[in-house]
């Protein structure tokens, strides 16, 4: 089992400059949701920046510790757009 914060700590070391919230909404420790906000995603599809997520998690994936991750990732500009519409 790992927890919300050590896989925030992960994404962190990958990407510095990300803010990352990470939810275990089951309470298991196995199947995570994420929202990741970050600069270095600009310019970078979505399937490109969660291969840079995921990449940051594949010790734990490869060692089964984490099971699922439901993944959402912004630039800091889209963040603020998805805030707004929200609204």
């Amino acid at each position: 089992m790992i927890n919300s914060r050590d896989v925030e700590a992960l994404i962190q070391d990958k990407l510095p400059d990300a803010q990352v919230t990470v939810r275990d909404p089951q309470g298991d420790g196995e199947h995570l949701e994420a929202i990741v906000i970050s600069e270095a995603f600009a310019g970078q599809s979505k399937v490109k920046q969660h291969q840079m997520v995921y990449g940051a998690l594949q010790a734990v994936f490869d060692t089964q510790v984490l099971h699922a991750l439901a993944l959402r990732t912004y630039t800091p500009d889209a963040w603020q757009s998805a805030v707004q519409s929200a609204q």
